[in-house]
């Protein structure tokens, strides 16, 4: 029977985090550093990425590494997996935390097609992309978990976000469906953070906005970078070795929205 220690630890496995050099996708390759596991962060930031692999080795002892990586060029996704292999020998955990798009700025008298479509190249496409290239190593290894970020907003209903709203509900229906595909081998599952204290979100942040949000929230705090990273650890560690294309929403129990 397995410890509850050994159900966390991630020694010998390898993690591949886009998105890695700053707010959730840090503190998700700091934990997965911590528990064991080498990182491979990849990043559009070269610098910060690299400076965080740094600091984050530095931190846990454990390899950490970075690599330069714009998620909407698809030969940079192919040199993220394989600068993992080159680096580590293998490939294990797969966090596709780095996306984006218009969230909160999507009017539809105000943006292009273009627009709605760069949603999709960010938060649905290039995680579909990655979770093609690195399948095959995951199956090698003979373990494979990876981890889609997605959001509240893909389950909100709210003005001004269909784009990016509906390319995270594509998201987790994604995982959902390649859950089929990848199994038994390889578990796929989503995090959905709800408002968490990021730099984007410090922009638009006012004490009457976080006053809104705290009335529909139960536990009467916003969310840090580290709980999300523990929603990650969960579902990357063996712990959870049964549960395959599921969203889990890390919200405080409730909904913040900015409207």
């Amino acid at each position: 029977m397995n410890m509850p220690q050994s159900l966390w630890d991630l020694s010998g496995k390898v993690a591949l985090v886009t998105g890695g050099a700053a707010g959730i996708g840090r503190a998700s390759a700091a934990l997965l550093a911590q528990s064991g596991a080498r990182v491979m962060i990849a990043d559009l930031n070269t610098e910060a990425a690299a400076q965080t692999a740094q600091e984050i080795a530095q931190q846990t002892g454990n390899e950490v590494k970075s690599v330069m990586c714009n998620i909407l060029d698809d030969a940079q996704l192919v040199n993220a997996v394989e600068m993992t292999l080159q680096a580590f020998g293998s490939l294990h955990i797969l966090v596709n935390n780095a996306g984006g798009g218009g969230g909160g700025r999507e009017a539809p008298d105000q943006i292009t097609v273009d627009d709605f479509i760069r949603d999709f190249q960010l938060n649905v496409f290039a995680a579909w992309r990655l979770c093609q290239l690195a399948a095959p190593h995951m199956q090698q290894a003979g373990y494979g978990s990876i981890i889609n970020i997605t959001s509240m907003s893909s389950i909100n209903k709210s003005p001004a976000m269909s784009g990016y709203a509906s390319s995270k509900a594509a998201l987790n229906h994604m995982g959902a469906n390649l859950a089929h595909d990848f199994g038994p081998s390889i578990r796929i599952n989503a995090v959905g953070p709800g408002a968490i204290r990021t730099a984007a979100l410090e922009k638009v942040m006012t004490p009457e906005i976080e006053k809104r949000m705290l009335a529909h929230t139960p536990l009467q705090r916003l969310g840090e970078a580290q709980d999300i990273a523990g929603a990650v650890l969960f579902f990357a560690a063996p712990i959870s070795s049964w549960i395959s294309g599921q969203t889990l929403f890390v919200n405080g129990g409730g909904v913040q929205t900015l409207d």
